[in-house]
């Protein structure tokens, strides 16, 4: 069975955060939107997401270094959002692995949420019912588009290319020589879910910091080393 999924790599994902600008623009007009923002800016912000980066800083001063994690839902070949749901509103389309949301059967009841161990469904406040990455199924389904666009919009618009797509089960596919040639791995695998999309560990680098290099030179907080005036006459006294 075609099981389609995402790759992201770690390793050159620089948070610019296009893949989910990208997103929100693409489905809140499309298949699964709306996605409502009502109130994004405050500090209490909501706003419906399916895709959203974490930010993580690894390691203590100053051997540190950043972390960028993309993460939406994982597509699980075992997803256990699917036998919760009272409805049937949540379920697993077996042409392509895609685990989507019927809308006209959801009632919003969050089972799903709590069933789903990475958090990756958010009910929308507007419509009151579930919502999730669809790997924009639109899009990648849709026979009038290129090869090229048939893909999830945030993998067409990453600048670093740090997002791949494809069928994990085809061994000779794109996504399935990644995992296989970089040690591609899934997100909690103990919880048994098989998550379909895998993560491309990032490299450890090691940097040489020179001690004289962790203070600046131009720091403005510097205390100066004020001399006693003199009494000779300096560029400050000068009138232009």
């Amino acid at each position: 069975m075609t099981q389609l999924a995402l790759v992201i790599d770690l390793n050159v994902c620089v948070g610019c955060h296009a893949c989910v600008t990208s997103c929100k623009e693409w489905n809140t007009s499309g298949w699964a939107g709306p996605l409502v923002d009502q109130n994004p800016y405050e500090g209490s912000p909501t706003g419906t997401f399916f895709n959203r980066v974490q930010t993580f800083e690894i390691g203590t001063f100053p051997n540190t270094e950043t972390l960028h994690f993309p993460k939406s839902c994982l597509h699980c070949e075992e997803p256990p959002c699917v036998p919760v749901c009272p409805t049937g509103a949540s379920y697993k389309r077996a042409d392509n692995g895609v685990v989507l949301v019927d809308y006209d059967k959801c009632i919003g009841c969050k089972y799903c949420s709590w069933a789903c161990p990475y958090g990756a469904r958010e009910l929308d406040a507007q419509q009151q019912v579930m919502k999730k990455c669809t790997l924009c199924i639109d899009r990648i389904t849709d026979a009038k588009l290129s090869e090229r666009d048939r893909k999830p919009s945030c993998v067409l618009a990453c600048p670093a290319s740090a997002r791949l797509f494809g069928d994990v089960h085809d061994p000779d596919s794109e996504v399935s020589i990644a995992i296989r040639e970089r040690g591609g791995y899934q997100l909690m695998p103990e919880w048994g879910t098989q998550p379909s999309n895998h993560y491309l560990p990032r490299q450890k680098m090691r940097l040489h910091i020179d001690p004289e290099e962790l203070t600046r030179v131009d720091n403005p907080l510097r205390r100066e080393d004020l001399t006693d005036y003199t009494g000779e006459e300096t560029l400050d006294d000068v009138a232009w």
